[in-house]
């Protein structure tokens, strides 16, 4: 299994920082990395929601089929899928401190099939872009959230 460990600290409280995470409807707005975002299943955000996102990965557009499995607001959710013969589960945490909110995003890798399996030594080449990636996901979250911490203390 691979497993990739991302943090990031917000000068915004843990109820901005999520509600821009969990922002499902502007996701390829406040991110640059999506391309197209689409929600496939109706109702509030949350357990069970399904969606699309589609990126460029390896020079590539990807698109992928997501699930909400774990959603605990402000603290954090968790967002699962397979891919190529693997499983993805990607867990965001937000914990506040006294100067704003800390990020973790934890994303864990399991191979599931056999051509994955033999391919999990490699796994560790592709997971530089992919940090990289999600680096740039987490930095895209802090001026998000920072901005509309901004806003809402203009307007109070």
């Amino acid at each position: 299994m691979a497993r990739l460990t991302i943090k990031a600290h917000v000068d915004a409280a843990p109820e901005v920082v999520f509600a821009v995470a969990s922002d499902f409807e502007h996701a390829a707005e406040n991110f640059q990395g999506i391309e197209q975002f689409e929600i496939l299943t109706e109702g509030p955000i949350g357990v069970g929601t399904r969606f699309r996102e589609t990126r460029v990965m390896f020079g590539k557009q990807n698109t992928e089929e997501l699930e909400i499995t774990a959603f605990d607001e402000p603290r954090g959710y968790v967002v699962e899928c397979d891919s190529c013969g693997a499983h993805y589960r990607s867990e965001y945490k937000f914990v506040a401190d006294i100067a704003g909110t800390h990020v973790r995003l934890e994303l864990d890798c399991r191979p599931v099939s056999l051509l994955a399996r033999l391919m999990a030594p490699l796994s560790a080449l592709m997971m530089g872009s992919v940090k990289k990636c999600l680096t740039a996901d987490l930095e895209d979250l802090k001026q998000a959230a920072e901005a509309r911490e901004r806003e809402i203390a203009r307007s109070t």
